[in-house]
């Protein structure tokens, strides 16, 4: 039976797979749930009269049968911030492939808006939760993961005490310690670190900064404050405002660098030449600006995507057969590096 037979509305369901295929249905739904007891040949032709009809498999109907919805929430801090929205596009382009959807929530960077977010996806059904949260220690969003039940992913965030989650982060330290490495070596000796944002994050890169400024007896003033475009402006403002000026400025955040080039711009610092700056994470901004921006970067993307195989996998072993032991599912931990530019450059004459 061909598509054009069918007639121009009609779908091919599982029995026009199984005619096409020469195969009992029951020969195609283990096929299509992924049973081992398979043989090469009827893998084969069920996979090949489905490409050729064009079938899919009906969600509803197997998220019944299995006792799932089938989906995946996402909370989302702040969907505009150019990473989260990495990480959401590996993730859903990793249920995507295994049938499952993603229903997303936005908290804007409100952490009270994560904690009823949460509720919300639970509302819906959802099998499991993928959490990138705005203050994972806020007392709102504490007793919303530990009231939870469904399995969850915490991305590049601390576990609160008495919340069961696992784990998918990025090493922070191995991007930013070669970072402040190489403006040592370029003579700089008196930084500047603008800090603030989810506490993960923001402690590995603070540590990395002062553990490897340390042997070197090396100055680093931090600045801590709001996360966000205006929090970089502010803290720039306040680091270039002490005497004698950093020769190097550190923003460990995009959103942080963002600001920081606003504010250097408006006091007509010259980045390279009367400051040398590093910003964090390959966007935009950082690959465009004259002169371009040494960043410290991370594969946001490939965190979407292993989380969610996490997430998945974690899915799988929920209910173990009688007698198996679940299986021990090991925290993610991906790596940073660093990308050297013209925006750092030596100190200026008289600096050093």
């Amino acid at each position: 039976m061909s598509r054009t037979d069918a007639g121009p509305t009609s779908k091919p369901g599982i029995k026009e797979v199984a005619q096409s295929a020469g195969v009992a249905i029951s020969s195609v739904s283990r096929v299509l749930s992924g049973h081992p007891d398979v043989s090469p040949s009827m893998r084969d032709a069920v996979n090949n009269a489905v490409h050729e009809l064009g079938y899919r498999p009906n969600a509803l109907a197997r998220g019944l049968r299995s006792q799932r919805s089938m989906s995946v929430g996402f909370a989302v801090a702040d969907i505009a911030n150019p990473i989260f929205a990495d990480i959401v596009r590996g993730a859903e382009r990793e249920l995507r492939a295994n049938d499952y959807s993603l229903l997303l929530t936005n908290s804007e960077g409100d952490a009270a808006l994560d904690a009823d977010n949460i509720s919300l996806l639970e509302d819906r059904q959802v099998d499991g939760l993928l959490l990138s949260l705005t203050q994972e220690d806020n007392p709102d969003v504490v007793r919303a993961l530990r009231a939870s039940k469904l399995p969850m992913v915490l991305l590049d965030r601390d576990q609160p005490e008495g919340v069961t989650a696992l784990s998918a982060r990025f090493d922070h330290r191995a991007g930013m310690t070669p970072a402040v490495e190489h403006l040592l070596e370029l003579g700089h000796r008196d930084f500047a670190l603008l800090i603030g944002g989810p506490a993960l994050p923001a402690r590995d890169r603070r540590a990395a900064v002062e553990e490897t400024l340390w042997p070197s007896a090396g100055r680093c003033m931090v600045v801590e404050g709001a996360f966000g475009v205006e929090g970089g402006y502010r803290a720039t403002m306040a680091a270039l405002d002490r005497s004698p000026r950093p020769t190097a400025l550190i923003a460990a955040g995009n959103t942080l660098m963002a600001g920081a080039i606003r504010a250097l711009h408006e006091l007509d610092v010259k980045i390279g030449t009367d400051i040398s700056f590093v910003g964090c994470d390959n966007v935009l901004i950082a690959e465009l600006h004259n002169p371009p921006i040494a960043v410290v970067y991370r594969d946001a993307s490939a965190l979407g995507e292993q989380s969610a195989r996490m997430l998945l996998a974690a899915l799988a072993t929920k209910d173990p057969a009688d007698g198996e032991e679940p299986e021990v599912i090991e925290a993610i931990v991906l790596p940073t590096e660093f990308l050297a530019r013209p925006s750092c450059g030596p100190p200026p004459p008289g600096c050093t």
